[in-house]
């Protein structure tokens, strides 16, 4: 039994000190991939107590395995949430008066035409690229993970990582140039 898994059933039965291990084992990892997802470090700091106290309240959620893993799907899931829910509540207004300027909606276009420019360059990259940085980036793994998951070496996923990332920049950055 992990030390998490195990910290994870004594907090089941209330054990307050185990609670304040996981958190200090692995707030750090929850508050990255919210600001990373976010972008906001008070939307981020946000999140992360929501997820903890989510996970005090509910112990018995986590069923096993691999906890940092585990909970970095919370986070990402919980951010993506507010994402989502933040791209509704913008594109519903209520009332006709409500209706975004021809700024907002320009720069709506512009965030869409770039989120496209994005996903197909990310498609564009060879399969191997692709994979290491869409776990290490979407999913929120760490390197290592991401080389267990492929069965790679270490080097050789931070190798890929790096490769991706600067095809995926010189792409964009032709796309921005034309």
């Amino acid at each position: 039994m992990s030390d998490d898994t195990r910290l994870m059933t004594q907090m089941a039965q209330g054990d307050a000190s185990a609670f304040t291990a996981i958190y200090d084992r692995h707030a750090a990892l929850v508050y990255g991939i919210c600001k990373r997802i976010l972008g906001d470090p008070a939307a981020a700091e946000d999140v992360t107590q929501s997820v903890f106290t989510q996970l005090w309240a509910k112990p018995y959620s986590f069923a096993g395995g691999n906890f940092g893993g585990w909970i970095a799907r919370v986070a990402r899931n919980a951010s993506l949430d507010i994402v989502r829910s933040a791209a509704v509540r913008r594109r519903e207004p209520e009332m006709p008066t409500d209706m975004p300027s021809d700024n907002v909606l320009e720069d709506e276009v512009f965030e869409r035409v770039r989120a496209g420019a994005i996903v197909e360059a990310v498609k564009a990259l060879p399969a191997d690229q692709r994979e290491a940085i869409e776990q290490a980036y979407f999913q929120g793994l760490s390197y290592r993970e991401v080389a267990e998951r492929m069965g790679a070496p270490l080097g050789t996923v931070k190798s890929r990582i790096r490769s991706g990332l600067r095809q995926l920049w010189e792409a964009l950055h032709r796309t921005v140039a034309t």
